[in-house]
């Protein structure tokens, strides 16, 4: 007589096994950064060449500066180069998309005041941490020994940008002219600054070509297409471009006018 077969018990399955390869919308991210920074690099290299070419120059002809000071040169170059590809890349992966989707979503919500609101916050949150404008604040702060406070110089020019960007959205939400309010804002330039004292004048016109730079243009350009693309009768290209224009009139107009009350 045969003995009964003996039930197996069923044995577990092999656990998968956990690989650290990336996932594939990890993969992909990382595609296309590395095709923008391919893609930007020729563009810095362009951008970066001519300083490097004319110090270069100078360095073999004429100044002849030590060493380690034009070694150290070479390094910062290097550095800025490495800089403005994360730069680059960073405005195009995020603060585009997010400036354009926050400008396209406030007509929406049906409040000029809202549009006002955003508008002067991004403004003012972007031109105080322009690093051209703390070069400029700070160089002012050490030549006037401390006289003219170099974090007030800051509020004053981020306050001049926010306002300026308020009216330049407005006058996209509105149809305002745009000649008109430019008209407007160079006559009231020359009358304050003829009002102001002298040595206003020059701080005032320097701060406002170092408000669009880096940080500020490129979130303010794309707050004002979004607002632009999304109303009905306006027209992107004549409508959403102009706001930098009157954006950098704005610290001139509050600095000329810090001056005139001051006097």
């Amino acid at each position: 007589m045969s003995s009964p077969s003996r039930r197996t018990r069923p044995q577990p399955a092999p656990a998968a096994r956990q690989t650290d390869s990336p996932s594939p919308a990890r993969r992909g991210a990382s595609a296309v950064l590395l095709a923008l920074l391919r893609e930007r690099l020729p563009e810095v290299l362009q951008s970066i060449a001519p300083l490097v070419g004319v110090v270069c120059v100078l360095q073999f002809t004429i100044v002849q500066a030590p060493a380690a000071l034009f070694i150290q040169f070479l390094g910062g170059a290097l550095l800025v180069v490495l800089g403005l590809l994360l730069l680059f890349a960073g405005v195009e992966i995020g603060v585009l998309p997010m400036g354009r989707y926050i400008g396209a979503d406030l007509p929406t919500k049906g409040s000029a005041w809202l549009i006002a609101i955003v508008g002067f916050a991004m403004g003012f949150a972007t031109t105080a941490a322009e690093p051209d404008v703390l070069i400029l604040a700070d160089q002012v702060d050490r030549v006037t020994q401390g006289a003219i406070s170099g974090q007030q110089l800051v509020y004053v020019i981020a306050a001049g940008v926010g306002l300026l960007a308020v009216v330049a959205l407005l006058r996209i939400v509105y149809g305002f002219s745009f000649r008109a309010l430019l008209a407007g804002c160079w006559l009231l330039m020359i009358a304050l600054s003829l009002l102001a004292p002298a040595s206003f004048v020059p701080l005032a016109y320097d701060a406002g070509s170092v408000t669009t730079g880096v940080v500020a243009a490129p979130a303010l350009l794309a707050l004002a297409l979004g607002v632009s693309s999304v109303l009905a009768g306006r027209s992107t290209s004549a409508d959403g471009f102009g706001l930098l224009g009157l954006a950098s009139a704005g610290p001139i107009l509050a600095i000329l006018l810090v001056g005139v009350f001051a006097r």
